[in-house]
């Protein structure tokens, strides 16, 4: 245990120490917002968290989004076990592939159907594309499975 010479000065305002456990920080003793009032503030693309109060999903919506995560547990069924990670979906907004592993695609759309919108998260670190296909790609494979298996 730090003695009370060693311990740094409790900020004026924090709740007194209690030993071990985690120290609160008073909002006044913080440092700055660097990017306050400024209008080029990186974080103004995620907008105001009071802005995020979207409209609930529709019914089409939401039997399209159920009919996806269908699909997705049979893609992930068939092509897994071939050693595919995931789905790549090519970003409108930054013109760059998204990598999305087989869980963290489940896990965005059961998000965005029970929230109306998708969390933000990590890309994959260093994917190898040659690990993932297209949702088109995943279509065609069941459709050419199942003709395959209806033939017999």
């Amino acid at each position: 245990m730090i003695s009370a010479a060693h311990r740094p000065p409790r900020a004026v305002g924090a709740p007194p120490r209690r030993p071990g456990t985690v120290q609160a920080v008073a909002h006044d003793v913080l440092p700055p917002d660097p990017f306050a009032d400024d209008p080029d503030d990186p974080a103004r693309a995620f907008g105001d968290p009071e802005d995020r109060l979207d409209e609930p999903i529709s019914d089409s919506e939401r039997t399209e989004l159920l009919a996806d995560l269908s699909d997705l547990a049979v893609y992930q069924a068939l092509l897994e076990p071939r050693g595919v990670r995931g789905i790549v979906v090519d970003c409108g907004e930054c013109d760059e592939p998204h990598y999305h592993d087989w869980h963290l695609l489940r896990a965005s759309l059961e998000q965005l159907l029970a929230d109306g919108r998708m969390r933000p998260h990590e890309p994959a670190y260093d994917p190898n594309p040659g690990d993932y296909v297209s949702w088109d790609y995943c279509r065609g494979f069941a459709d050419g499975v199942t003709a395959n298996e209806s033939a017999y």
